[in-house]
């Protein structure tokens, strides 16, 4: 079974429910059952047209739950325009759908999960840890999302920037290994930067593709995470980080800075240096400094502490993660980072050991806990 090739026809069957008739929460539900069926059926029969069979089974899903609803029988002539099997259409939704639920009837947090849930394909675990809530929460809001778009109109539009951080959030996921949703968040942002002359889709295409093009370096060949200073530069993608930086450089110049331009900067000094002690620290924590003027997000500071560590020594360093909570995603894993860094082995051991039990995936929970190894054997010598 190939979970990649149903995500990537999830959104195309999407928009063809919603187009046929079907309102968008009603149109998800049945997309899911249908991608359950898939994965139940296709492994012992396995379609010829992948894509059809899916608008076939997801569209008499919606209308069999149609049917039991008394409350919408109106949607019983519906039947009669049931697609035949065969090929479906050649039409990308995706972006589209991106904007359905950036509808302005949603908060923008809600936006974004309901994205993320119906089109990005992650699940409501991996939004909720995105957003630092249980995933109780998260599953309330985006049942509530999904009752608030029941009825939209396809074509009603959406807001640029929920887009935006639907995307960035998208891109995150996929770049941090649990599934492979980086390439296509790209490839979105291309679309959406053709469309649209906005310096912040600049921006965030720029950031996509300066972190992007050191993918092949973040990770060694038995699967362990490689931290940014002992990645093999010759590996990172040179056409990807001038591509980016070109970008950036034209959005920049418009002077219209944003969270995503302030992002991409950071990332392209980073890229900027043939080695780890040729970064541009100082100017790191400069643009560090304007993120947290744009954003006030506490994740902004967490890595604004590793960069002033970096800059100016990791007592100040400690002593701006001190301001923070320490409750914060990797604040302990900086921590350990930052003691490490000022000689103090055995508390850095100790936190690197706390923050793998914290670790959000396994590629971070085996690093941190070979860090801990390695200090604890460093003080047994």
């Amino acid at each position: 079974m190939n979970e990649l090739l149903l995500r990537s026809l999830t959104p195309s069957v999407l928009g063809i429910l919603v187009r046929r008739g079907a309102d968008f929460a009603a149109a998800e539900d049945a997309v899911q059952d249908a991608l359950v069926e898939a994965v139940r059926v296709w492994p012992t029969d396995p379609p010829r047209d992948a894509k059809g069979w899916l608008v076939t089974a997801a569209w008499r899903k919606f209308l069999d739950a149609t049917r039991a609803d008394t409350a919408r029988r109106r949607r019983e002539d519906l039947v009669d325009e049931e697609p035949a099997p065969g090929p479906a259409p050649t039409v990308d939704d995706t972006l589209q759908l991106y904007f359905l639920c950036a509808n302005p009837s949603l908060t923008p947090s809600s936006a974004v999960a309901l994205t993320l849930r119906a089109v990005g394909g992650l699940t409501t675990r991996q939004i909720a840890q995105a957003y630092l809530v249980p995933e109780a929460t998260m599953a309330q809001r985006i049942s509530r999302a999904k009752r608030t778009v029941s009825g939209v109109r396809f074509d009603q539009p959406g807001d640029v920037a929920t887009v935006l951080r639907v995307l960035y959030l998208v891109f995150n996921e996929g770049y941090s290994g649990d599934v492979d949703l980086a390439a296509e968040a790209i490839r979105l942002t291309r679309q959406l930067a053709a469309a649209i002359d906005h310096p912040e889709v600049a921006g965030l295409l720029a950031l996509m593709l300066l972190h992007h093009a050191r993918r092949a370096a973040r990770t060694a060949p038995d699967g362990s995470l490689v931290p940014l200073a002992e990645q093999d530069r010759g590996r990172w993608d040179t056409k990807s980080i001038a591509e980016g930086v070109e970008i950036l450089q034209a959005a920049l110049a418009r002077d219209r800075l944003g969270e995503f331009q302030a992002q991409a900067a950071i990332a392209a000094l980073h890229a900027d240096a043939l080695t780890a002690e040729e970064t541009d620290w100082v100017q790191i924590v400069e643009w560090y400094d304007e993120l947290a003027r744009l954003t006030d997000s506490p994740v902004v500071r967490l890595n604004r502490a590793v960069a002033v560590g970096e800059a100016d020594g990791p007592r100040a360093g400690l002593a701006a993660l001190a301001t923070l909570d320490d409750s914060l995603p990797r604040h302990t894993a900086v921590a350990a980072y930052l003691h490490e860094r000022d000689g103090d082995l055995e508390t850095a051991a100790r936190l690197y050991a706390e923050a793998a039990q914290k670790a959000p995936n396994l590629a971070e929970r085996d690093h941190l806990t070979r860090q801990a190894a390695r200090l604890n054997a460093c003080g047994r010598h």
